[in-house]
């Protein structure tokens, strides 16, 4: 089976911001993002999403227009920064992000997931999608990090990638 993870469109969160389990709607420009990501994906057989509102109304739109249910599944929602939520990067303390990025596996020092645990959870996901079809998860950057490392890519977790974009796995 071959999986497709796509990032949701642009949330409605000021630039800068740090969240991942926080549950921001889609910005303003939903429409427009989600017609140019639903005209570029490929054809699909399902489709699962996380079950945040950036997530739900990206799927929603994509399995109206192609005619397919849409099932929420927790494990693809983004890693929880926890006392770190809703606050600038630039606001988060010093020591915590030195912290982090020296023991980046198993650090967490905002009270959330470590991306070890993070990683735990996501990987179960990852290793059921086998077999026939083509599964669309609409989903977030951490989860494309997360599938790109379990694949062997080297530098996986740095990765970038672009709102509404996604990336195909085999």
């Amino acid at each position: 089976m071959g999986l497709i993870l796509l990032r949701h469109t642009r949330p409605d969160v000021a630039e800068g911001t740090c969240y991942g389990r926080t549950d921001y709607p889609p910005a303003s420009s939903f429409a427009e993002e989600a017609d140019e990501v639903l005209a570029a994906l490929p054809v699909v057989d399902r489709i699962l999403t996380s079950p945040l509102m950036r997530c739900t109304r990206l799927a929603e739109h994509i399995g109206a227009a192609r005619g397919l249910p849409v099932a929420a599944d927790p494990r693809l929602i983004e890693i929880d920064f926890g006392a770190w939520e809703g606050i600038p990067w630039a606001e988060v303390p010093r020591e915590g992000l030195d912290h982090w990025a020296g023991h980046f596996y198993e650090s967490r020092p905002h009270g959330g997931e470590s991306v070890g645990m993070f990683f735990a959870r996501v990987v179960p996901f990852l290793e059921e999608m086998s077999g026939p079809g083509r599964v669309l998860a609409v989903s977030h950057a951490g989860l494309m990090r997360a599938a790109l490392h379990h694949a062997g890519r080297e530098g996986a977790w740095q990765m970038k990638f672009p709102y509404g974009s996604f990336i195909e796995l085999p």
